[in-house]
């Protein structure tokens, strides 16, 4: 008897069914305390044990146990725009390029203060100043020690204190256009990659194609922002001067007025557009599929993204809907299957084993592919991509057309003798 009896009850302590924990195994650990117990603390085991388990079998799935989600083609742009936010680079200081407007405030002098664009040379203007100031490929903090600089080699404000700031920025412009969302140009005041451009334009369209195309100006002068252009003779000039008058060296001074170098004219002048000489194809399915970082590229001023939309595929002859079908961005290859599927699927009367594919080539001359689409429905044959602008025709089988003419015919007659024997019976 003293092995059945407690002087006090032990406190049961049922086990807690965590995220991560089978409900097999809480169910043998209260069947071994189930056995422990005394039989007077049967029933409160009982109780325990069916609340436990139907707790169990509400609880949610664990982690381990979610299904993966599929991605589909609308979360393409998604991606791009994610991708892009992790691809961000660190953000630098703005550097001043052609084209932007500046605000320029001196300090107790209101005559020196004003609102100036940066011209197609590179310089801007300054009041009782006869030469300009060449600030492009400067920030905005090397740009106020610069005009601080001039007005004080001048003699025109001592200790003079510049606060300058780009109110408009325009002189880094990249153009965007083709399968994309919303084309537009991206006014980039920090290094951009491609993914940012193409997450800034809504992403890429349905109908976009396999590759990006990057025009890129060419530079015959590389521009450094960390090593802007320094405080030349020709951002100097005595106070003097005259600003009708070409300048020249002055001995007594030590300093020299000169127009900016290489300027054949005045500073309102437009500059020629650059020439386009480099172009960079970046694989958009590499980029978004596998993530390669090296086509993410960073794009520079005056680039033209172009995203090419994949084009059209015409299905004519004998199928269920003739006509053209946009090769959609499903990152995957238009083949003959996929197309006949969307053009609602072949007539009882097809030649299936004649099907040509009109394709031209790059001098514009006509080709014809043969398909026999009888076997690559069998799977005997492989299915054939097709490339934008490609006709797929399917001829119609004189022979399968008139016996489905005589089998119509004679439906029809049978039906008509039907009817005339019932209406005369």
């Amino acid at each position: 008897m003293s092995l059945l009896w407690f002087p006090r009850a032990p406190v049961i302590r049922t086990p807690q069914i965590a995220d991560g924990i089978e409900p097999s195994r809480c169910i043998i650990s209260l069947g071994v305390i189930y056995l422990m117990q005394p039989a007077r603390l049967g029933a409160l085991v009982w109780f325990c044990v069916p609340a436990v388990l139907l707790g169990s079998l509400v609880l949610p799935p664990t982690s381990g146990a979610q299904q993966a989600v599929l991605e589909t083609p609308q979360q393409v742009n998604d991606r791009i725009r994610s991708m892009s936010a992790a691809a961000r680079i660190m953000q630098h200081d703005y550097v001043i390029g052609n084209g932007d407007l500046l605000d320029i405030e001196v300090f107790d002098v209101k005559e020196l203060s004003r609102e100036v664009r940066v011209s197609q040379t590179g310089s801007i203007g300054m009041p009782l100043v006869p030469v300009r100031l060449h600030v492009a490929g400067l920030t905005e903090v090397q740009a106020e020690q610069k005009i601080s600089e001039v007005l004080e080699s001048n003699g025109l404000v001592s200790h003079a204190e510049v606060s300058l700031s780009v109110k408009e920025r325009k002189s880094k412009p990249i153009t965007v256009v083709g399968a994309v969302a919303h084309p537009m140009v991206y006014q980039a005041d920090r290094p951009v990659t491609l993914l940012e451009v193409l997450a800034e334009a809504g992403g890429v369209a349905n109908d976009a194609g396999d590759t990006v195309i990057v025009n890129r100006p060419s530079q015959d002068t590389p521009s450094d922002p960390s090593e802007p252009p320094a405080i030349g003779p020709e951002d100097l000039a005595p106070a003097a001067a005259s600003a009708g008058s070409p300048a020249h060296p002055s001995q007594e001074s030590g300093s020299t007025a000169a127009a900016v170098p290489n300027t054949s004219s005045n500073s309102s002048a437009i500059a020629d557009p650059p020439v386009l000489k480099n172009t960079i194809t970046v694989n958009l399915n590499e980029l978004m599929e596998t993530g390669d970082a090296t086509n993410n590229i960073i794009l520079q001023a005056g680039d033209i993204v172009t995203v090419p939309h994949s084009g059209i595929v015409y299905v004519l002859g004998a199928v269920g809907r003739p006509g053209g079908f946009v090769l959609a961005n499903d990152r995957g290859q238009m083949t003959t299957l996929k197309v006949l599927a969307l053009a609602g699927g072949l007539n009882s009367t097809a030649k299936r084993d004649h099907a040509v594919i009109v394709r031209k080539d790059t001098q514009g001359q006509q080709h014809e592919v043969a398909v026999d689409l009888k076997k690559v429905m069998a799977r005997q044959a492989e299915d054939v991509q097709l490339q934008p602008s490609d006709i797929l025709y399917v001829p119609d089988s004189a022979a399968k057309k008139a016996m489905l003419r005589t089998v119509e015919l004679g439906i029809a007659l049978g039906t008509g003798v039907a009817l005339y024997r019932v209406a005369y019976r």
